[in-house]
């Protein structure tokens, strides 16, 4: 759950997708001005907002215990916020509304970031919220609604597609420049 919604001086885990990317959009530049400081983002959704209200009931109706912890790689810019995590396993939640959860590619991407940070395994707790559930945010958990899905890590992946792009773009959120695309 975040509790501070100023995203400026960090990348996290969740901007993975946007750093692997296309630099040269409109899209992209928002980001990055955001990342500057410069404008924020204030969006919410219902959606959004019925996900932080379920995280911590879905972590502990499945036996998580610690939870929101936040892992900092300074010289990367990275900032990275756990939803739940145990000995060796990260628990990352997601809520959707369809009948079977699928991994997006920015979901996978998120995890991989997270072993990262964490040296740990990861795995994404998905919870289907019900037309119900976003009414009122204080229902039950359902233990029929969950699903667990294991995320195998790729260091290859990290080492030689993600680091090399976030080392750039945090040079550049440094000296405070425009990216250009590598």
């Amino acid at each position: 759950m975040i509790h501070n919604q100023d995203r400026s001086g960090w990348f996290g885990a969740s901007d993975t997708a946007r750093i692997m990317a296309s630099w040269d959009t409109p899209t992209f530049y928002r980001w990055w001005a955001e990342k500057l400081g410069i404008t924020h983002n204030h969006f919410s959704t219902t959606a959004m907002r019925a996900g932080t209200a379920y995280e911590h009931r879905i972590l502990t109706a499945v036996g998580v215990k610690r939870m929101d912890r936040q892992i900092k790689k300074h010289q990367l810019r990275l900032r990275v916020n756990l939803d739940g995590e145990d000995k060796d396993t990260i628990h990352e939640v997601k809520t959707h509304r369809s009948e079977v959860f699928l991994v997006s590619r920015a979901y996978w991407q998120q995890c991989q970031v997270e072993m990262f940070a964490a040296g740990k395994k990861c795995r994404i707790v998905a919870y289907r919220l019900l037309e119900e559930d976003y009414l009122n945010f204080f229902r039950e958990i359902d233990s029929g609604r969950l699903s667990f899905h294991p995320i195998e890590y790729h260091p290859e992946w990290i080492e030689e597609e993600y680091l090399p792009r976030l080392r750039y773009l945090a040079g550049c959120l440094k000296r405070r420049e425009t990216p250009h695309a590598i």
